[in-house]
C-alpha cells in the first residue's frame, strides 16, 4: 500500500488495510494490560500485609521489592525479564537434567512485567487504604469472636478495596501505557502493530493520531468505570 492510498483504503477490513491488524493489536494490549493487573493486585495486596506485619524479614523484603520496582524504569524490567527469565529457567532445568532450550513468549514476558510494576504500585495504595481504616474496625471483629483471618477477609480487605479505588484505577491507567513498551521485545500489541503500519504506507502519522486517539479512549473510559464503581462501593 503507498502513502497516496486513501484514509478509507488505509483503514479497509480486508486486503491492505490495517483495521484488522490494529484491533488485534488492541486486543493483545487489553489481554495483557488485565491479567498482569489482575495478577499485580494479589501480589500487591500480599507485599502490602507483608509490610503491615510482624515479620521483620518478610517486610524487609516486600519493601526492597517494592523500592526496586518502583525505582528501576519499567523498561528495565521488561529487558531483564526478557533476557533473564530463559536463562534462569533453562539453568533450573539442568539442575533436573534437562539440557534443552527453553523459551519464554513475549506475551508472557509482558503479563510478568505489567504484573511486577503493577504490584509495587498497587501495595502502597493497599498500605494507605489499610491506614484509613478506623481503628474501631479492627476493634470491631475482634469483639464479635472473629478470628483474625476471618475479620481481616470481611471486614478490612472490603473496605481497603473500597478506600483503594482511586488509587487502583491510577495503577490500571499506567498499566495499559507499559503495554506499549512491550513493543521493544516484539509482542504484536497496538503501538508495534502501528509502527509496522506506519512505515509501510509512509503515513505514520495517522497511525500514531489513530493510537493516540485509541489509548485516550481508553482512560477515558476505564476512568470513568472506576469513578462509577467508586460511587457504588461509597454507598454499598
Amino acid at each position: 500500500m503507498g502513502s497516496s492510498g486513501s484514509i478509507i483504503d488505509l483503514f479497509a477490513w480486508g486486503g491492505d488495510g490495517w483495521t484488522k491488524p490494529l484491533l488485534i493489536g488492541l486486543g493483545v494490549t487489553m489481554a495483557c494490560a488485565c491479567i498482569g493487573y489482575a495478577l499485580g493486585l494479589v501480589l500487591g495486596l500480599g507485599v502490602a500485609f507483608a509490610k503491615l506485619g510482624q515479620h521483620r524479614w518478610l517486610g524487609a523484603a516486600a519493601t526492597l521489592y517494592t523500592t526496586l520496582l518502583r525505582g528501576v524504569p519499567p523498561l528495565l524490567v521488561i529487558f531483564l525479564l526478557f533476557f533473564g527469565t530463559n536463562g534462569a529457567l533453562m539453568w533450573v532445568a539442568r539442575g533436573f537434567g534437562y539440557t534443552g532450550y527453553i523459551e519464554v513468549d513475549a506475551f508472557t514476558v509482558g503479563v510478568m512485567a505489567v504484573a511486577l510494576v503493577s504490584a509495587a504500585y498497587s501495595s502502597e495504595v493497599f498500605r494507605g487504604a489499610h491506614a484509613a481504616i478506623p481503628v474501631g474496625q479492627f476493634e470491631a471483629y475482634t469483639a464479635l469472636g472473629l478470628r483474625p483471618l476471618a475479620g481481616l477477609w470481611t471486614v478490612i480487605i472490603p473496605q481497603m478495596f473500597r478506600l483503594a479505588l482511586p488509587g487502583l484505577g491510577n495503577v490500571w491507567i499506567m498499566a495499559i501505557k507499559e503495554t506499549t513498551l512491550l513493543s521493544v521485545i516484539s509482542l504484536a500489541e497496538l503501538m508495534r502493530v502501528v509502527g509496522v503500519a506506519g512505515r509501510t504506507t509512509g503515513q505514520p502519522f495517522i497511525f500514531y493520531g489513530v493510537a493516540a486517539l485509541i489509548y485516550l479512549v481508553l482512560v477515558a473510559i476505564s476512568s470513568r468505570a472506576f469513578h462509577v464503581l467508586e460511587i457504588r462501593m461509597r454507598w454499598a
